[in-house]
Formats: C-alpha cells, sequence, structure tokens
C-alpha cells in the first residue's frame, strides 16, 4: 500500500507517510502532515479506512478529496490521536498552544 501525496504525487510506505505527521489538532479532529519530498503542508483527517483531505472552513473541516487505505484505524486520546494500520501504529502529539 502506497499513499500518494496530492502535491507532488510522490508515494509513500504508511510508515513513511504517518512518521511525516506533526501535530493533532483535537479540536477541529485535524492532523498536520508535510510532504518529505515536496514540503507541502496538508491538513488531514484521519477516518475508519481513509484519509480526507480539504480546508478549514468557519470553524469545521470540509473534506474534498479522499485517499483509501483499507484496514487503516484511529483512536482520539487527551493529547494525541493513535493510527493503526496492521500492527504498526503512530501517534500524533497535539501540539499545546499558549495562551495570547
Amino acid at each position: 500500500m502506497l499513499i500518494p501525496c496530492l502535491a507532488c504525487d510522490s508515494k509513500f510506505r504508511p510508515d513513511e507517510y504517518f512518521e511525516a505527521c506533526s501535530d493533532y489538532n483535537r479540536g477541529m479532529d485535524l492532523v498536520s502532515w508535510t510532504c518529505p519530498c515536496c514540503g507541502n503542508r496538508d491538513d488531514l483527517r484521519v477516518l475508519p479506512g481513509e484519509l480526507g483531505f480539504g480546508y478549514p472552513s468557519r470553524g469545521r473541516f470540509d473534506v474534498l478529496d479522499r485517499v483509501r487505505v483499507p484496514g487503516l484505524r484511529r483512536q482520539r486520546g487527551e493529547l494525541r490521536l493513535d493510527i493503526s494500520l496492521d500492527r504498526s501504529i503512530w501517534h500524533v502529539s497535539t501540539r499545546l498552544r499558549q495562551p495570547v
């Protein structure tokens, strides 16, 4: 299974792809991902069996494109999102935001 970058069409094994996730926004249920090849940054939502790509709009996230990843699962934690596929698990932590 290879997962594409929607900007440059590079394809990544799941471990490469999910290791490039850097931040989980629990309020919007978004994961930030940066392509290791082209540097493009995407926000995505991890859904059962797929990744949803789109844009935050009016306090919510509108999914516009979906990439099927059979067997993909997620578990929301207090300060992280756990992503699992087959026997692998990736933990994406919430970056603590400082009060203004």
